[in-house]
């Protein structure tokens, strides 16, 4: 049963989350639309690897692994009022963000080719890929700050400052690439640079705005003193937190990334194909990232609280709630999968968008249980439980998706509608596992408690 009060709580938290995410997404969605209206299916796969690779890098180590220990910690202390211990985790984490920040700028920036090299990318997607990595690698050490900043926004239960933050990031992005991609109002034609500058200074822009913001209007913010007496008890902490959601990451970015490399080989077609799916689908990815943050912080509050049943209220509130959305996108994908492709390609490509088409019927299927596995995985990062959501992802992501899509893609090269399939098949497992394992975690609390 959902009582009134707690789906408001969620809400409140989760749709600015979710607002958030969808806008960020939009830079992506956005960005793979002009070039492929500008380039092609060349330009589509340029941007899309090379965007593939970028965000992996920042994804495993920073916007699902120690943003997830940040924003975990903070919501606990917040809830155990140790508001003095939630700024000592704020510092520390924005000075390890920092240092890892600045490694992966160094690393994409010089060795950007051989990773495009490594991926099996044509000399053609290489020499685009180089161009846009160098560019939007400056561009990434300040949005991997951003978004620590506002991991300790989200911890405090503060969604909107960042759903604000993302809001302005949307319209610089968006605004950069119609007059550089194209070359409108006087302004170069760039294509593929022109939309590395735009990504590159939106994400500048927004971590001005958030930093800003923090110092001054944040009750929790990372203070120098805090980072110059480094609690090393306290570092241990978050990255004992940090540390497993980030191989839960790795191990589903990586093998994710390794498939993009074994679907490369099917051809640049197939390639854009996909790549265009990935685009439309990771809409659908951001109301259960919306409502993972909420289960996160609000379950994290209540069992900071040491208020069990509560905590476990808001995680299965959170997802019912978003499985109620991503099902609606299911059901877009079943309707619409032509008109939604050809919104990305020109009208020309004509196998481009048939392929795109029944991909993106397939994905449909993935929907409900992805919103399961984020959601309640989310909730369990929130109560200090970081290693049952990396199990999860690394059976699902190398011993049942890799394995079968190497042999099905790379060995049999068939259709990359098979792509599709597997994964369907890997979101299935992961939803019923971890739908499972959320509720012994609970059942074990909860005789904790009473015990």
């Amino acid at each position: 049963m959902l009582y009134r009060n707690t789906i408001k709580d969620v809400l409140n938290l989760a749709l600015p989350a979710v607002g958030e995410m969808i806008l960020y997404m939009m830079i992506w969605v956005f960005d793979t639309m002009m070039v492929g209206q500008y380039g092609g299916n060349i330009a589509v796969s340029s941007v899309g690897l090379s965007s593939e690779i970028i965000y992996t890098f920042s994804n495993i180590f920073i916007a699902m692994g120690l943003s997830v220990g940040i924003t975990s910690l903070v919501a606990r202390q917040i809830g155990s009022k140790k508001f003095q211990l939630a700024e000592e985790y704020s510092s520390i984490g924005f000075l390890v963000a920092f240092i890892i920040a600045f490694i992966i700028f160094l690393l994409i920036f010089f060795f950007c080719g051989n990773m495009l090299k490594m991926a099996g990318a044509t000399k053609e997607v290489i020499y685009s890929g180089k161009i846009f990595m160098k560019i939007v690698s400056i561009g990434i050490i300040f949005y991997m700050l951003m978004n620590v900043l506002n991991a300790i926004l989200r911890g405090c239960g503060n969604t909107k400052t960042p759903l604000i933050a993302s809001i302005l990031v949307n319209v610089i992005t968006l605004s950069l690439d119609w007059l550089l991609i194209f070359g409108h109002y006087g302004f170069p034609e760039l294509g593929i640079k022109g939309a590395a500058i735009a990504t590159a200074s939106a994400q500048i822009s927004g971590f001005i705005f958030i930093l800003f913001y923090i110092m001054k209007k944040s009750k929790i913010r990372p203070r120098l003193k805090y980072i110059l007496k480094l609690n090393s008890k306290n570092l241990k902490e978050l990255l004992k937190l940090s540390i497993p959601a980030s191989f839960q990451e790795a191990a589903f970015s990586t093998s994710r990334l390794l498939c993009v490399f074994i679907i490369m080989h099917l051809g640049n077609i197939a390639f854009a194909a996909n790549q265009i799916v990935t685009t439309i689908e990771s809409v659908s990815y951001m109301p259960g990232w919306g409502f993972a943050i909420a289960a996160t912080t609000l379950s994290g509050h209540k069992f900071g609280e040491k208020n069990f049943k509560k905590s476990k209220e808001y995680a299965h509130t959170c997802m019912v709630l978003g499985v109620i959305l991503m099902g609606f996108c299911a059901i877009l994908y079943l309707t619409f999968p032509r008109f939604l492709i050809k919104l990305f390609i020109n009208s020309k490509e004509q196998e481009v968008i048939r392929l795109g088409s029944l991909c993106l019927m397939v994905a449909a299927a993935e929907q409900v249980p992805m919103a399961v596995s984020m959601i309640l995985g989310g909730a369990l990062k929130g109560i200090g439980d970081t290693k049952t959501p990396f199990l999860i992802s690394l059976v699902s992501s190398w011993i049942i998706r890799l394995p079968l899509m190497f042999y099905f893609i790379f060995v049999l090269k068939v259709s990359v509608v098979y792509v599709w399939w597997i994964t369907a098949i890997q979101w299935i497992f992961e939803g019923i596992t971890m739908f499972i394992l959320f509720k012994k975690k609970f059942r074990s609390l909860s005789k904790q408690a009473e015990a």
